[in-house]
This record gives structure tokens, sequence and C-alpha cells, in this order.
């Protein structure tokens, strides 16, 4: 009896080297894909420049990097959810919630049963504010992933309840002379420290690059990214591959849930107040930037880079706009055309993709048809 042994072809020989073209392509197909936002960006910055002199000073790039800085933490919230195939329409007034629970404690925190008013430290307000934009965001996704609730109509049921507890924590008033906190309270130095600029940057740049950095890791360096990407191409295949669906589904929506409590102090500090109205269409911005920056609503596809990109786009597009006068009203016009033109160069390149696969593969058949051998039937 004999045995045969085969070993295994090495890298880029036979059948192997065969992928080789189809990963080339993948690979362009990826910098197409976030290419297209780089190009939009780099066109809007000209043509504004041509219109305005205005507009690429140091100035006024540092009033854009702030405004953008906000709307992409938030999109990158809302990029691990849509990477999910999920949507988060809470996240606007999450922003406005989280805000208004800093306003509240700010002046100072009734104690039950006592006549007492308590004064929490800057750190601690902070944290509790955050900590509240969490909660939001664990409760959407209790909701969505044990009782298997639609995303869209959950979040938007949350929209609803996080800006009315929002309006009932202000009562209507604007909270604004008591956040600079008293220094016999120790509740001091909150403009200070989130409205400041360190290195001439505001600090809101500095904690959108923080984030961009931390949330690259946890996308390309972490289990938890390889079963995000996994659940959002095919949430069936994943839990079959044993990858915890449910633990990620509500991961994604507390981290959503974090950026914009993040974001609600941060704006809090750069208005000098809080607001009823906070955050309003926060969220709609922060799909804009995912989309534009290359990312599939179906899920399974995006990056931070394409993300920070599409944020940086609306950002350049809405101040320009303003620079050179045109009316609020044709901006939204302006705006929302563009957001539509960049889902609809996204499906069309997604038809160009699967057209050329779909050949490729019907090639590929044909030639391993004539390759094949003819069988010699009863010869043997």
């Amino acid at each position: 009896m004999s045995t045969t042994t085969t070993t295994p072809a090495p890298a880029g020989a036979g059948p192997a080297s065969s992928t080789k073209p189809s990963a080339r392509s993948l690979n362009l197909n990826a910098v197409l894909v976030e290419g297209r936002a780089l190009i939009a960006l780099v066109i809007i910055i000209a043509i504004f420049a041509v219109m305005s002199d205005n507009y690429l000073t140091a100035g006024n790039l540092t009033t854009i990097t702030k405004q953008v800085a906000f709307n992409a933490i938030v999109a990158l919230g809302m990029l691990v959810v849509i990477l999910n195939g999920g949507i988060d329409l809470s996240v606007g007034s999450t922003v406005g919630l989280t805000g208004a629970v800093a306003g509240n404690l700010f002046r100072g925190l009734d104690l039950p049963l006592t006549e007492a008013i308590m004064f929490p430290k800057v750190w601690v307000i902070v944290l509790i504010a955050v900590g509240v934009g969490m909660l939001v965001g664990w409760l959407n996704g209790l909701l969505i992933s044990r009782l298997n609730l639609a995303p869209f109509i959950v979040t938007l049921g949350m929209l609803y309840v996080a800006r009315g507890l929002t309006e009932v924590l202000l009562n209507g008033q604007n909270i604004t002379n008591e956040l600079s906190g008293e220094a016999a309270l120790g509740n001091t130095g909150f403009f200070e420290t989130f409205a400041s600029r360190p290195l001439g940057l505001p600090i809101s740049a500095w904690v959108m690059i923080i984030f961009a950095i931390l949330f690259s890791i946890l996308l390309t360096r972490t289990p938890f990214g390889r079963w995000l990407y996994a659940t959002g191409s095919n949430e069936r295949a994943a839990q079959l591959s044993g990858v915890p669906v449910k633990r990620v589904q509500t991961r994604i929506y507390v981290l959503a849930g974090l950026c914009a409590g993040v974001v609600g102090v941060l704006q809090v500090a750069n208005i000098s107040s809080s607001t009823a109205d906070l955050g309003q269409f926060y969220e709609l911005n922060a799909i804009a930037a995912v989309v534009i920056g290359g990312a599939a609503l179906s899920g399974g596809r995006g990056t931070v880079r394409g993300t920070i990109i599409g944020a940086f786009v609306i950002g350049f597009l809405a101040n320009g706009l303003v620079i050179v006068g045109v009316s609020p009203f044709w901006q939204k016009v302006i705006t929302g055309a563009v957001i539509i033109l960049a889902v609809a160069v996204d499906q069309i390149q997604q038809m160009i993709q699967k057209r050329r696969v779909a050949r490729k593969a019907v090639a590929n058949a044909k030639q391993a048809n004539r390759q094949s051998p003819t069988p010699t039937g009863a010869n043997a």
C-alpha cells in the first residue's frame, strides 16, 4: 500500500496566485471609495478659496476644525453602528440631554429628604453627563439586541424621549451663568479646561484626534473590530462562527452614546450655555459624514479615516457657503444634494463592481470547463 503526501503550495504559487488580482481590485476599490471623499474635499476647498480670500485664513480654519470635530466625534459613534447594519437617530438628542444634565449639575443637586444642595466637582459632572449618554446608548442596544426591535424605530423613539427629558430638565430656560461655578464650592475650571486651545487647537479637535486613533485601533486591531465587520457583512454567518452578535450590537450603541455624551459636554463649554435645542440635526450630519466617507449603509464596510474625511467635507462645504453669502435655505438644499450624490456614486460603484465580479466568475467557469478532461466512459 502506498501513500502520497502533498505539500502546500507556497504563497503566490498555483491557485493562490490567482487570488492576487482580485485582492488588488479590492484594494483599488477601497482606495476609490475613500478617494472620492478626499477629491470632493480638495475641490470644495479650491472653489471657496478662489471665491473668498477669508476662507483659508488661520482663524477660519480653526473655526472649521472646531465645528468639524463635534460632528466627527458623533460620526465615529455612528460609524460603528452603521458597520453593524444599524442606525442611531437619537445621538443628536443625546447630545442635548447630556448638556442639560451637565447644566443642572452645575446649578446644584437637591438631596432627597433634606434641604441640602450638593455641588459636584467638574470631573464628577463630566463623568455623570457622559454616563447618561452611555446609558441612553445601552438602552438602545438592549432593546435592539434582546427584543429584536428595528434600530430605526427604537432610536427614533429614543430621539423623542431624550429631547423631551432635555426640555423637562431645562424647563424652557437656558442655563448660562451657573456653568462657571464658584471657587468656594470647588466646581470651577470647566471653561478653562473644555474651551481651551492647547497648542493653538481647540480641545474638541484634540478629542477628535484621540477618538479617531482609539476607534481605528478598535476596528483594525481587536477581535471586537473583526466581529463588527463580520456581523455587518453577514450576521447569520457570524453567529454560526461563534461571534457574540448580541453583545456586539449592545456595545456599538453604548459607544455611540459615549461619543454623543462627550460632544454634549464639549458643546456646552463651546457655547457657554445649556439649551433645549443643543445637538439638533447632529444625527443627520453624522450619517452624512459616514456615507460620504465611503461606508455602506447595509453594513460591513467603512473606515475611521473615511468618516473623518466625510466630516471635513460637510464642515468645509457649510463654512464656504456661509462665507460666500449663500442663503441658509439654499445651504440645506446644496448639502442635501451632496449627500444624495455621494450615496448615488456609492451605489453605482457597487453595481459596477458586482457586474465585474459576475463577469469574472463566468469567465473562470468557462475556462475551468475547457481545461477539465473529457471522461473516457467505459474504456477503462
